[in-house]
């Protein structure tokens, strides 16, 4: 007759077996999410420079205008440049702002920059949520998770270790960060 110990190490082995295939079903699952949120952002872009090389035919008087326009804010930063909720991410260049993430966004990478400027380490998204005073819960963790992950896929955060964020080497954010 097989111990009581055995048996419970048995039932301990086959659920540790199916949360590491979970975990790896997860991670294809995340990944394919990865690619198809690139590919929706690709078509995003595609669209946009259609818009734009299609929109000079509305006339001279529209393009003389629309051109006076984009030299105005070009030339200087105004509100109508800070990203809206839920507004996209863009791929991260030098020299851009913070302020063109939405506030969400912004605020993870506050905070992230605030460990780099303090010398701290990475943060993972429930400890994110933590400091955030969010309920660290599966729901918010992975919103959080998915945010990250987001800005890491534009060049706006790091993860040096999978599932642990810190602020890419590159970004700046103004009064703190690298």
């Amino acid at each position: 007759m097989p111990s009581v110990v055995g048996l419970l190490e048995q039932q301990e082995l086959a659920a540790r077996r199916r949360v590491d295939a979970l975990r790896g079903e997860a991670d294809r699952i995340q990944a394919e999410l990865a690619a198809a949120e690139e590919e929706w952002q690709e078509w995003v872009i595609a669209r946009r420079r259609v818009d734009t090389v299609l929109a000079p035919s509305s006339g001279a008087a529209t393009e003389s205008q629309a051109g006076a326009d984009v030299r105005d804010t070009d030339t200087r930063p105004a509100p109508g440049n800070v990203a809206k909720p839920k507004s996209q991410v863009p791929v991260w260049r030098e020299q851009m702002a913070c302020s063109v993430l939405s506030v969400d966004y912004q605020r993870i990478v506050r905070v992230l920059a605030d460990r780099v400027r303090l010398g701290q380490g990475p943060l993972t998204c429930q400890e994110m949520a933590s400091v955030f005073g969010m309920d660290v819960v599966p729901a918010r963790v992975e919103a959080l998770r998915s945010k990250a992950k987001r800005l890491v896929a534009r060049g706006w955060l790091a993860e040096p270790t999978p599932g642990q964020f810190t602020l890419a080497q590159s970004v700046a954010w103004p009064g703190g960060g690298s």
